[in-house]
């Protein structure tokens, strides 16, 4: 008898009885838009227009890069499809989206039918945050490319918004306040130099229980992004805002000149909130500069509104009614040549 594909490493009978044990947990996050279940060629997706005038479709993609060595090094993998869905969902709110569907890509060098429960029901959880399904995705099984426990994990989110609704950047100007909503932590970035200064460096165990941070390492690590699309989206109704900056690779300085006009800086005081303890530690375990900290690290704050300067108050008290721990973080100013780059200044 010739060879199979079994032999050569891949099981599809043990993948499909995988898969066929997490349609439950990915049909719970579906509405009435979803016109099939889990397993046809494509993922149906009815857009309701009642909701929309003109809908625009945004689309995002993104992964949580080295997180995912934390989380097999740790054993615990309940909480990183949180981190991808956060990731995706949170760069299309960016343009004022409503997420709609998430899909998702996951290979391993073996299928483990226990890990893929835990990672789709921590996709599925980050979809309930986001108000959206999950519509479904790719398993692939890849014996060659990964070995042990390693695996792969990318997503991809669908929003709409309508056109007149669209976060416009260019509606920024001098004189617009600068709001900061709380990290959780970490997040998703940053992850290759806090393995390399704590697991190389320094010889911490993710069971160490660090004093400052009042928790075991890996809970520290693993805390889940946070999703702010429900807030936020509340926020974007209910008054002006002129821009969104999601707080990813690239920190502050990064992303919020990603969004501001050319001709104008972005002036941000950083004692105007709480740095949380994580990255005081990160930042002491390797003599790390501040501003080396600011471009790789959220440094506690996840997502940055901009607003009128007589709005932001109001902003700032409905987030934290909302529940948001909100700052006024900075303010935008005039540079003196118009057609000058935009820029981001720390103080």
């Amino acid at each position: 008898m010739g060879y199979t594909y079994r032999e050569a490493g891949v099981d599809i009978e043990k993948a499909d009885k995988a898969l066929a044990g997490v349609a439950d947990v990915i049909n719970s996050t579906h509405d009435d838009n979803v016109l099939d279940d889990v397993g046809g060629f494509g993922g149906m997706y009815r857009l309701d227009v009642e909701k929309f005038t003109r809908p625009v479709l945004v689309a995002g993609t993104d992964g949580v890069g080295t997180k995912l060595k934390v989380a097999v090094k740790a054993g615990d993998h309940r909480t990183i499809g949180i981190d991808l869905a956060a990731m995706c969902v949170n760069d299309i709110l960016v343009q004022g989206a409503v997420p709609l569907f998430f899909l998702d890509y996951l290979a391993m060098g073996d299928i483990r039918p226990e890990l893929l429960e835990e990672i789709v029901e921590g996709l599925a959880a980050g979809c309930r945050q986001a108000g959206c399904v999950l519509l479904g995705g790719e398993t692939a099984e890849m014996p060659d490319f990964f070995d042990g426990e390693e695996y792969e994990l990318a997503g991809f989110a669908v929003g709409a918004v309508d056109e007149e609704n669209i976060i416009d950047p260019g509606e920024i100007a001098p004189g617009h306040k600068l709001i900061g909503l709380s990290s959780s932590g970490i997040h998703s970035n940053g992850f290759t130099l806090v393995r390399k200064l704590f697991f190389e460096v320094h010889d911490y165990s993710l069971d160490d229980y660090i004093e400052d941070l009042d928790c075991q390492l890996k809970d520290a690590l693993l805390t889940p992004t946070r999703i702010y699309v429900e807030n936020v989206l509340k926020l974007i109704d209910d008054y002006e805002i002129s821009g969104l900056a999601h707080i990813t690779g690239g920190g502050l300085p990064g992303n919020i000149a990603r969004i501001i006009p050319g001709g104008t800086r972005a002036v941000i005081d950083c004692e105007s909130w709480q740095e949380p303890e994580i990255f005081s530690l990160i930042q002491k375990l390797g003599d790390v500069e501040a501003e080396e900290m600011y471009k790789t690290f959220n440094m506690g704050v996840g997502m940055v509104l901009t607003a009128p300067a007589e709005a932001a108050g109001e902003i700032i008290n409905r987030a934290e009614n909302l529940g948001e721990e909100a700052f006024l973080i900075g303010e935008i100013t005039a540079e003196e040549a118009e057609d000058s780059a935009p820029g981001v200044e720390l103080c």
